[in-house]
């Protein structure tokens, strides 16, 4: 039986990693495997930074990737906390009953639910603050290059 409290969890902790899609799905899932490509490449991104500073423009389109990876999940552990038991049951759980409590909300549920609110809108708006700044930035600078 697949708990909805433990796969909002994981997805939202563990999500990047694609460990909600295990536990849900199996070890033969194939996004549970893709999602730590764009992780990895976020955390590249936030090295680039750290190694050759603000100015390098592939770190510039990596990082995001990370951050969008982060808010992706954050709104899946919100999906699977907001499903109705019945819901959940017949698409996690078929062999129990509708109202099984696999699928029953609790407080961690909501818990899990706030904070991938939180922490899952902070990273995002992070993520496409530092996204235009950048692209902006760069922008203006091509056009002095035109203008002198």
């Amino acid at each position: 039986m697949k708990n909805k409290t433990i796969a909002a969890w994981l997805a939202f902790l563990g999500g990047p990693l694609g460990l909600h899609r295990f536990y849900l799905h199996g070890l033969g899932d194939m996004l549970g495997w893709l999602l730590p490509l764009p992780t990895a490449l976020g955390v590249y991104g936030i090295q680039r930074v750290q190694q050759l500073g603000q100015d390098d423009q592939l770190s510039w389109l990596l990082i995001p990737l990370l951050g969008f990876t982060i808010a992706g999940c954050a709104l899946r552990a919100i999906l699977y906390g907001l499903m109705p038991p019945e819901k959940w049951n017949a698409r996690f759980n078929p062999q129990g009953a509708p109202d099984a409590a696999p699928g029953r909300t609790n407080w961690f549920t909501v818990f899990a639910i706030a904070a991938a609110l939180m922490i899952g809108t902070a990273v995002l708006m992070a993520s496409i603050a530092y996204s235009f700044q950048h692209y902006f930035e760069y922008q203006i600078e091509e056009a002095r290059k035109i203008s002198q």
